[in-house]
């Protein structure tokens, strides 16, 4: 009887050490399953940020109010796009689709805000043959614009291309635009803060320009609190914050730059002044876009 319990208990504690086998087997699995799909997701979600956040062409579209605007440019079509950094995610197909879309537009002008190229890419002479020949097919009725963000400073690349154009570049100076009237908007341009190349007082010394409809041009958008106490502005278009790369739906730029601390998102009003912040079309530092693809915008100008 002894005999035949020890022989009953063995028999149980082996199915025991078997059913425990068992189980930590099945744990074993359901780990590696969780493992092998965060990993996947990860990976995905990585992939999708560097191919598929990075890819296409978004054109945000904004309506601009404002009654300062003269009758005669009731309409007016203002195409932006800035932050190329040509070579980084943004290549040579990105610009002949990029020109082809403006082009599309029908823009009255074209601006340019900066970072035709990024300081860590290094940029041959087929690339710059590229740039001129594509830049150089961009058509606006009235006229095309640019200044220089702080990548731009690195190299001659931004005045070879830009001078190979009709762009006209407005470091720090300003043009006055005529459209169907004799009443003109002044426009403006600056340098980049970044470079210590800011000239405020020369770029809005034009006499009358506390009563013209003022658009400015600048690459870092917290540049706008310097230019606002002694300035008059309408519209300011800026870029360099790449609207953080990634953003999240009703919070916005997840990581802000230098010179884009204040003001990296979109939009802004200030006063009586629009400010508009391009989310780009290339990337710099990281490779990576997320509810943010590459975007120019189109503004239309109507004074009621």
């Amino acid at each position: 009887m002894s005999s035949r319990e020890e022989k009953s208990k063995k028999i149980e504690e082996e199915m025991e050490s078997e059913e425990k086998k068992e189980k930590q087997h099945r744990q074993l699995l359901r780990i590696f399953f969780i493992f092998f799909l965060l990993t996947f997701l990860v990976v995905g979600f990585f992939c999708y940020m560097r191919f598929v956040g990075t890819s296409g062409l978004v054109v945000r579209e904004y309506k601009v109010v404002d009654k300062m605007l003269p009758e005669s440019f009731h309409g007016f079509k203002v195409v932006h796009f800035s932050d190329l950094h040509y070579q980084s995610t943004f290549d040579y197909s990105d610009l002949k689709h990029l020109v082809t879309e403006i082009n599309r537009l029908k823009p009255d002008i074209v601006v340019f805000t900066g970072d035709l190229t990024d300081q860590g890419t290094q940029i041959q002479e087929k690339d710059i043959q590229q740039l001129q020949e594509e830049l150089g097919k961009i058509e606006a009725s009235t006229g095309l614009y640019a200044v220089r963000g702080n990548h731009d400073y690195a190299d001659n690349t931004f005045d070879l291309v830009f001078q190979a154009t009709s762009f006209q570049i407005l470091d720090n100076r300003y043009d006055l635009i005529y459209y169907h009237g004799s009443t003109p908007i002044l426009i403006t341009g600056l340098g980049s803060s970044l470079q210590n190349d800011l000239d405020i007082g020369q770029a809005y010394s034009y006499i009358d320009s506390q009563s013209l409809f003022t658009i400015s041009l600048f690459h870092e958008p917290d540049v706008i609190d310097q230019i606002l106490p002694n300035n008059h502005v309408n519209l300011a278009l800026s870029g360099h914050s790449h609207n953080g790369q990634i953003t999240l739906p009703k919070i916005g730029a997840i990581m802000t730059v230098d010179g884009a601390k204040k003001y990296p998102n979109p939009y802004y009003s200030i006063d009586d002044t629009k400010l508009f912040v391009s989310g780009g079309l290339g990337t710099s530092v990281y490779k990576l876009r997320l509810f943010n693809r590459p975007n120019i915008n189109l503004y239309r100008l109507v004074n009621s």
